[in-house]
């Protein structure tokens, strides 16, 4: 045990709070690298005597990368510990390390390595939450939702949010400012069919028109730098004349060659009934496909 004990005191990085979330003990929780582990206890437990945090701001797991982490943890065994705190008689709730907690019960584990804290609901709030936002595949509107819990139930600035999580301070702002987007815009973040440069370049539109692009970045697939345009366009009133709103039918076809090849296609007419057709591409394999769509390769 000796030597178990000792790997697992390795990777602690979390700071042990004194105290619940006032004074220093939030201090040193925000500040991040803090190895004080006074007071914690390193041991292992029966991994079904864990359950789920309540505290937790994860909601959606890559099912895929889950698979790979067991894989891991069948490799090599749980190298960090998770951290939990005691939750009535023999049982315990989980308050960091959901991912290796669930991909260990993949990997056919019935014990798991847990540092026992003894902490209060703030104090697990705060740490569960900082735990996940340091996580780079964290999804970006539970990402948004748990800073503005950590914004919202204690008070802390945008700049104190950033520390604790290893952000920008614009970061943070930004992330905050995807929970002012539309609902179903949101959940096509929540649901990676937007990326959070489209986000990003829906923001500067009136909410009418952050729906209606977003829809039409999703239906037809259009890729960060064509949102970009398309909102530049928007925000300076210069639209091409296959947008103009007196000419239906010149949108009606330009949507239809947008969706039959797959990517964005522009009519532009002149007054003399002249025009063009502007096929726009935006790598050599959009490019391809485009071609062999044409007939021609």
């Amino acid at each position: 045990m000796p030597k178990i004990a000792a790997t697992i005191t390795g990777n602690i990085i979390m700071a042990k709070p004194k105290g619940g979330l006032g004074g220093k003990g939030l201090d040193s929780l925000l500040a991040g690298n803090i190895e004080d582990s006074s007071g914690d206890k390193l041991t292992t437990v029966p991994i079904g005597d864990i359950k789920p945090g309540r505290y937790q701001p994860r909601v959606q797991m890559d099912d895929e990368a889950l698979q790979e982490l067991a894989e891991s943890i069948k490799a090599q065994g749980v190298i960090q510990p998770v951290i939990v705190r005691e939750h009535g008689l023999s049982q315990y709730e989980l308050i960091a390390g959901e991912r290796r907690w669930r991909a260990s019960q993949l990997a056919g584990l019935t014990e798991i390595p847990v540092v026992i804290k003894s902490i209060s609901d703030e104090t697990a709030l705060a740490m569960g939450l900082i735990e996940n936002l340091q996580r780079e595949n964290l999804n970006p509107i539970e990402e948004a939702r748990g800073l503005k819990r950590l914004a919202d139930e204690f008070s802390l600035t945008h700049e104190t949010i950033a520390k604790a999580v290893g952000k920008s301070r614009s970061a943070i702002s930004n992330s905050l400012r995807l929970l002012g987007l539309p609902v179903p815009v949101q959940d096509m973040l929540y649901q990676r069919r937007l990326e959070m440069g489209h986000a990003r370049a829906l923001l500067t539109l009136p909410v009418v028109e952050q729906l209606e692009l977003a829809q039409k970045a999703v239906k037809y697939g259009w890729s960060v730098r064509e949102v970009e345009r398309r909102s530049q366009l928007s925000q300076h009133g210069k639209k091409t004349e296959s947008l103009k709103k007196n000419d239906p039918d010149i949108q009606r076809i330009n949507d239809l060659l947008t969706e039959a090849l797959g990517v964005n296609a522009e009519i532009r007419s002149t007054n003399n009934k002249k025009g063009k057709i502007v096929l726009h591409f935006d790598s050599p394999e959009t490019l391809d496909a485009l071609l062999q769509k044409l007939g021609i390769q």
